[in-house]
């Protein structure tokens, strides 16, 4: 390297700038310093030293923020602009570097020491320099920012350092880099260099290209949707259909956000919206993914109602409604109350069990009401299809969810009363057991997460309050009635029917008819003759239905200007309703031999059952007649075992049987009967009329005899009760087992009735025959 010295020649900072040698370049000067060192060089012998800043954004530059290599350039021509700053035309001369800088406040000084290129092989630079112009020829063509004819110049330069300075000063690098090409004095090593920066910058180059092409494709793509969509809109349009299928989406995307779906769920619905989005409208699928999604945003998934804790205002509601139902309206008023104290209970699984008419669908609109819930029924009389349960599965025509899901639609809430009406009268097919399904939904541990076929996600029935009805329990699979806590509603008595005749159904009657409470009166002697002589059931829908007919017989009477008002006495009510449908009500007139009246339990509540012993000359044959079942034809043969084994003791003679037949008769003979407990009744009958001792008249009998004459326990006995005060029995002869079941019954049955506890047929004999023999 050959050195070459100077002293004392001015220098100009550049900012963001490099000038190599034997580079010519307009240069805009605006700073003080920089414009007398100019002015300086000029005066001198038009040399200059141009040094880059290492920061862009440094006003006045000290020695650490300049570069200590620098080009010493030419100044060839220097013009004032109107705006102050000079544009000065300089020509790279010769790289050099500072040795000493002085600052003496008008410009900058500085000592310098040439530095010469460094050659080496000089076929291994050509082959360099070849190399440099092939890679720098590839990067022209990837690249727009150098053109064919700078190629073109370029490639012309046979001189390897002025090769090399020219293709750095025209590729795009940080400065950093292009300061490292000026301060390498060999000149291979600088081809090197830069034919390393060159291929760098053609690989980020191809990068872009390929993002560039990829971004370009997607927005391709938007423009061609968005164009399509426009020519769509346009048809549509034309057609009348001004929103079609995007105002479908766009309100159905609005559905889905204001439904406040569980996550899982939401995802679910965005992507069947996609869906639905791409599938042309004619499409069936179409149809099957809207009716889904309608189906998601219509359910409701968080929205409950509040519940009305107050326990004072819910006994309150639940006696307005209803009259008696005592334990039903405790165990509502028990899950308020707890629910109070926890607020998270989980619905309570109740099942009302009675005989129609007795108020289980009306007392299940009357909790939510209670509570301050919506309230929705289902009715599971017929049901034997699974899907009915659980829905269908979308890939069937017409399908749709199950019961419970669309019983949810309705309700809008999570947590509603939900009434499931006759689930004794579910039945089964080839279709699947419904009971089965319903085993997940009534089930506190299962029921957090119940699926439906159609809507395929997990749905929470765990704040539903499920109340179901049933006519017999005995028709309820174990599995289903072990998940639900089972009230029985036995029926009502004459003076509970009297009260909600005259506080509920009347009124509601007078109103339906279009009548007012000054126009029509019904006396209580009338009503009550309406409830025993017009009526037979353990409910009060029949007497609804007697009550309705009066009232629209008023209502005629009134129209017709035949009377101002109505007033329906005990003898008025023949002539508005004609003649009694029923002797039920009236016990034996008078003591009868071979007669007895048993208690029996049926799907309409408890009758009375009048069992009737008829003894004449025969060969010992037993005839047993009414449309008897197997189980009560064994009592009949029991009872009369026992009787045989026993003659002796009851005074009946001991050959009693060869000389005559006996015939045992339960009338009604068109309405089947069965079951156990009416064997101490044929007991007693058989008795009387073998004896000729005759049966007391107001002492009405239940229980199951053994060969041995032991008494056994009886189901229903609220419901015999209730029959035997109907009947006006005033003396029940009961199991002693069944002592405990008395505290179900009323304190205004009791009081009627006096319950005689037995267990051995002696009992039964003492209490139900008269002393006195009868030869009839």
């Amino acid at each position: 390297m050959t050195e070459k010295h100077k002293t004392q020649i001015p220098l100009l900072p550049l900012r963001g700038l490099l000038v190599y040698p034997s580079m010519v370049l307009h240069l805009d000067v605006g700073r003080e310093k920089s414009v007398q060192a100019l002015e300086q060089a000029m005066m001198d012998d038009n040399e200059i030293f141009l040094v880059s800043q290492k920061e862009v954004n440094i006003d006045e530059p000290g020695a650490e923020d300049m570069y200590s290599v620098g080009t010493v350039a030419r100044v060839k021509q220097m013009v004032k602009l109107p705006n102050g700053t000079n544009r000065v035309l300089v020509e790279g001369l010769y790289r050099a570097t500072i040795d000493h800088l002085t600052d003496d406040e008008e410009f900058y000084k500085a000592n310098i020491t040439m530095l010469e290129d460094e050659h080496e092989d000089k076929n291994e630079e050509e082959a360099l320099m070849r190399t440099l112009i092939n890679q720098f020829e590839q990067y022209v063509k990837v690249s727009k920012k150098v053109s064919q004819e700078t190629f073109n110049t370029v490639s012309d330069i046979d001189e390897p350092s002025h090769l090399a300075d020219m293709v750095t000063s025209h590729l795009p690098i940080k400065l950093k880099e292009k300061q490292k090409v000026l301060e390498t004095e060999n000149v291979k090593k600088r081809i090197q260099k830069l034919i390393e920066l060159i291929g760098n910058e053609r690989e980020v180059l191809q990068i872009e290209q390929k993002i560039g092409q990829r971004v370009k494709k997607s927005m391709e793509k938007t423009q061609k949707e968005y164009y399509l969509r426009e020519q769509m809109k346009a048809i549509q349009n034309e057609l009348g259909d001004k929103d079609g299928k995007s105002g479908e989406v766009a309100q159905l995307k609005e559905k889905i956000e204001e439904a406040q779906m569980p996550e899982r769920v939401e995802k679910v619905a965005y992507k069947e919206l996609g869906r639905y989005e791409k599938v042309p409208q004619s499409s069936a699928e179409s149809s099957v993914i809207r009716n889904y999604i309608e189906w998601l945003v219509s359910i409701p998934w968080t929205k409950e109602t509040e519940d009305n804790l107050d326990v004072t205002n819910a006994e309150k509601i639940l006696d307005e409604d209803h009259y008696g139902l005592e334990k039903v309206k405790e165990r509502v008023l028990e899950y308020i109350a707890v629910q109070q104290l926890t607020q998270s209970i989980k619905g309570p699984i109740l099942c009302l069990v009675g005989p129609p008419g007795v108020g289980k669908t009306s007392l299940a609109k009357s909790i939510a009401r209670a509570i301050n819930r919506k309230f929705v029924r289902i009715s599971l009389g017929g049901v034997r299809d699974e899907a009915e349960i659980r829905g269908h599965r979308r890939t069937y025509i017409g399908a749709m969810p199950g019961r419970i899901i669309q019983g949810m639609k309705r309700a809008e809430t999570v947590n509603p009363v939900f009434l499931l009406d006759e689930i004794d009268k579910m039945a089964s097919d080839f279709r699947g057991d419904p009971s089965s399904a319903m085993l997940e939904v009534l089930d506190p541990e299962q029921n957090f997460n119940f699926s439906d076929h159609f809507i395929e996600e997990t749905y929470d029935l765990s704040k539903v309050m499920f109340v179901a009805t049933a006519n017999n329990i005995g028709a309820i699979p174990g599995p289903l009635r072990d998940r639900m806590e089972v009230i029985s509603i036995a029926g009502y008595t004459e003076v509970e029917k009297l009260h909600i005749a005259k506080e509920h159904l009347l009124p509601k009657q007078v109103k339906e008819n279009g009548l007012t409470k000054s126009q029509i009166q019904i006396r209580e002697e009338a009503l009550l003759k309406l409830i025993r002589r017009y009526t037979r059931e353990a409910g009060v829908r029949g007497l609804e239905r007697e009550l309705a007919s009066i009232c629209r017989k008023a209502a005629k009477i009134l129209v017709a200007g035949e009377k101002q008002r109505v007033v329906v006495t005990e003898k008025q009510l023949e002539e508005l309703l004609g003649r009694p449908k029923f002797r039920y009500g009236q016990a034996e007139l008078e003591d009868q031999i071979g007669a007895a009246t048993g208690l029996a339990y049926t799907t309409a509540g408890g009758d009375t059952l009048s069992i009737e012993v008829s003894v004449y000359p025969g060969k010992g044959n037993l005839t047993l007649t009414g449309k008897l079942g197997d189980v009560m034809k064994e009592s009949a043969q029991a009872a009369f075992s026992y009787i045989r084994s026993r003659a002796d003791e009851l005074d009946i003679e001991v050959d009693f049987l060869e000389k005559n037949d006996i015939h045992i008769h339960v009338p009604e003979g068109a309405t089947p009967k069965d079951g156990p407990s009416a064997g101490i009744t044929m007991a007693t009958a058989l008795v009387s009329a073998l004896t000729g001792r005759p049966v007391r008249k107001e002492v009405g009998m239940t229980g199951e005899i053994t060969l041995r004459g032991r008494v056994l326990p009886i189901g229903g006995l609220k419901q015999k009760s209730l029959s035997a005060h109907r009947a006006g029995l005033t003396k029940v002869i009961i199991p002693s087992e069944n002592e405990k079941d008395l505290e179900d019954i009323p304190d205004s049955i009791k009081e009627g009735l006096t319950f005689v506890p037995v267990k051995h047929l002696d009992e039964v004999l003492e209490h139900a025959l008269t002393e006195e023999i009868n030869e009839g």
